[in-house]
């Protein structure tokens, strides 16, 4: 993963990103949201910027239990592990990072220090060395203090190979390798820290990088940095039982089934200039599919009064909630940057023409319209979500509105064809595989449906030997930068046994001599740059059919307040939700 979209000037970065609208909802009734307005955000340069109490919520009160329903397990708790939509904002209770992101919820966001008291130091210039300054005042849950120490822990246990899934930036630069498992072990060094890594004393902590990496105080915002003392490592077993150094901490947690996080005692708002402690206790309740929530916090008794509905309004109910201006205002609608997409498993449908066709029988106007139409999804054609700088609008396989059978059947010659589907067992899911399924059948192929739990889906998708041909993935930047999107998916250098990003597997050799070629341009003159490539790897690889950009359009009882669609990754942000007295 190698995104580079910053400016070094001197010890500060300038930052201009692109992302979708996000707030709640106006009041149309088109329930159209712009998905192509730009947003500006900054890294902060001031040390002030960075420091809290976080400004108080208009409206907000202090107690009451806020509940959260949710469909499924989350796949991980254990921050080093995060790497799903929910876990990566739900870690924002109990977790904190380096760095993180100030968000007003419309798209304006400002990098800010987090653990760290500024977003970092650019040591000399050239983005090869880093220092951050740990804030004065933070503290885990039973109140020992935070240090550079725990934070160098945290990251250094990343390299665990049993703690697979999390994001592997910090891991792959340090090392100078995508095989940063072999290059430093870390069950055989766990008293001692990756290459490039180091705590020159208990508040300063040091990166040094043979490569400039002008992207790191983005990379450090990721869970990937939250701290951990080395007694407190349960290794897997931290799922469970993650370790707090957030406003709220574990104190109830049974999988599946539900997760209770109470106030830590030991969080001081003086230094944290993010995250509120409002409710006395979030609670995640696990189980409903996405209609039973709807329905719940429309009806608002006892607990769902307090509760937000983070599996989407289904499409059955939109009409409801839309025509009914008192529900309707309990709605929050919003475009994200979240990107979806059909990979194909380049390793076992080997042949081009295969996956071009399969690119032409897709009936993206059927899954949109399942999904609610404007209120759930827009149909995209590109690998680039519209909201990237440097997007441009093509379509390499028109398929019309309904899909392009005839043109996949050409393409396929008569040849049979087979394909493996995966899903996961939400209701939605199962649907949108059936759409794929029949769309697919259609142009000639015969498709075998396979269905696993959702708390394992992303998992098996990232193994290099998973027995799969094709399956929806989705993907948003992991900070604002369309850098982030096209090397991270679809790099094929730094394929490995599990956890890759690029569940496609492709590996073509021309295309990631491109990607090097880009990254080394000034960051200015990337964009259209990317651009191009995105259509080069339509045209000469196929290796996913673009689906849509995800709208969210969530629902939440009436005592429910502050929850807004988060600008990065396009999921509910709880760090401002209060109960409403």
């Amino acid at each position: 993963m190698r995104a580079r979209r910053v400016t070094a000037l001197g010890g500060a970065i300038a930052l201009m990103v692109s992302l979708g609208a996000c707030s709640e909802n106006t009041g149309d009734d088109t329930g159209g949201v712009d998905t192509t307005k730009p947003r500006t955000g900054a890294i902060a340069t001031d040390p002030k910027d960075s420091l809290g109490p976080a400004p108080e919520v208009p409206g907000a009160a202090k107690g009451g239990t806020f509940y959260i329903l949710r469909e499924n397990k989350i796949s991980h708790m254990d921050p080093q592990r995060i790497y799903s939509f929910a876990g990566l904002m739900g870690s924002q209770l109990y977790a904190r990072f380096l760095t993180t992101f100030k968000d007003d919820g419309k798209g304006n966001v400002t990098l800010v220090g987090d653990l760290a008291e500024t977003p970092g130091t650019n040591v000399n210039n050239d983005c090869k060395v880093w220092e951050f300054k740990v804030k004065q005042g933070v503290k885990f849950e039973d109140g020992r203090p935070i240090t550079s120490k725990e934070i160098a822990y945290g990251i250094a246990r990343s390299f665990d190979p049993d703690l697979t899934g999390g994001p592997t930036y910090l891991q792959e630069w340090l090392v100078d390798s995508p095989q940063y498992d072999t290059k430093w072990d870390f069950k055989a060094n766990k008293t001692s820290l990756p290459p490039g890594l180091t705590t020159p004393d208990e508040r300063t902590l040091r990166f040094e990088f043979n490569k400039p990496r002008c992207d790191l105080p983005f990379a450090v915002s990721l869970p990937a940095t939250a701290p951990l003392p080395a007694d407190k490592d349960t290794g897997v077993n931290l799922d469970n039982q993650p370790f707090s150094s957030g406003p709220y901490k574990f104190t109830k947690h049974t999988p599946g089934v539900e997760i209770v996080l109470e106030r830590n005692e030991h969080w001081d708002p003086a230094t944290d200039a993010v995250r509120h402690q409002y409710p006395d206790k979030f609670v995640w309740s696990l189980g409903a599919d996405q209609a039973a929530q709807t329905n719940r916090v429309l009806a608002g008794t006892g607990n769902d009064a307090a509760a937000v509905a983070t599996g989407g309004v289904p499409s059955e109910l939109i009409a409801k909630v839309t025509g009914d201006p008192k529900l309707k205002e309990r709605m929050i609608v919003a475009a994200t940057p979240n990107a979806y997409r059909l990979s194909i498993n380049t390793a076992r449908v080997t042949d081009l023409s295969v996956r071009q066709a399969i690119n032409h029988a897709i009936d993206r106007t059927s899954i949109t319209k399942n999904l609610g139409g404007p209120y759930g999804a827009v149909p995209m054609t590109t690998l680039l979500p519209p909201t990237t700088l440097g997007y441009k609008q093509f379509d390499a396989y028109p398929a019309g509105d309904s899909g392009n059978p005839e043109k996949a059947k050409e393409l396929l010659a008569g040849k049979t064809q087979n394909l493996v589907l995966l899903t996961s067992d939400v209701t939605s899911s199962q649907e949108r595989a059936t759409q794929i399924k029949n769309a697919l059948e259609k142009a000639g192929f015969t498709v075998t449906i396979k269905t696993i739990p959702e708390d394992g889906y992303l998992d098996t998708v990232k193994k290099k030997d998973n027995p799969y041909d094709i399956w929806v993935d989705s993907w948003a930047a992991d900070w604002p930068s369309g850098a982030s999107i096209l090397p991270v998916l679809f790099d094929g250098r730094g394929i490995k046994a599990e956890g890759n990003s690029n569940t496609s597997q492709l590996n073509n050799e021309a295309l990631n001599a491109e990607f090097d070629r880009i990254l080394a341009l000034d960051p200015a003159k990337q964009a259209e740059e990317w651009s191009k490539i995105d259509e080069r790897l339509m045209k000469e690889t196929a290796p996913a059919v673009p689906l849509y950009v995800e709208v969210v359009s969530l629902a939440h009882g009436e005592k429910a307040g502050g929850v807004f669609i988060g600008s990065i990754f396009g999921w509910p942000s709880f760090v401002d939700a209060y109960v409403k007295q």
